[in-house]
């Protein structure tokens, strides 16, 4: 392996990728990997993992299709969250003492 083409090759691709973070597919491996996985990465990450050819760089369709999914899961796990808070309210006893007698009077 010529390491000065290796190293060229993936200097070439992380200079077309403009973004810090580049979304990239995994492809199928001979050592296990799965083919069709979507993966935010760093530049640097992804033109390295084209270069092995353990991915490829993702269409425009599968980077809305990612980032739709991402957005979809930032917000369940915001509701999620508030859902899991427990809102507490201190009353002093005359207070609670209305609130008793106003629930009385709704009764009758």
């Amino acid at each position: 392996m010529d390491l000065r083409a290796y190293y060229q090759k993936i200097r070439e691709i992380e200079a077309r990728i403009e973004e810090a973070f580049a979304l990239v597919v995994s492809l199928d491996t001979g050592d296990g990997g799965k083919a069709g996985i979507a993966t935010e990465v760093s530049r640097a990450m992804a033109a390295k993992m084209v270069v092995e050819g353990m991915a490829r760089m993702a269409s425009a369709e599968e980077a809305a299709e990612f980032l739709a999914l991402k957005a979809e899961a930032l917000r369940v796990a915001v509701q999620e969250a508030a859902a899991g808070q427990v809102q507490l309210s201190v009353v002093s006893t005359s207070e609670l003492n209305q609130l008793k007698d106003a629930v009385r009077s709704l009764r009758q």
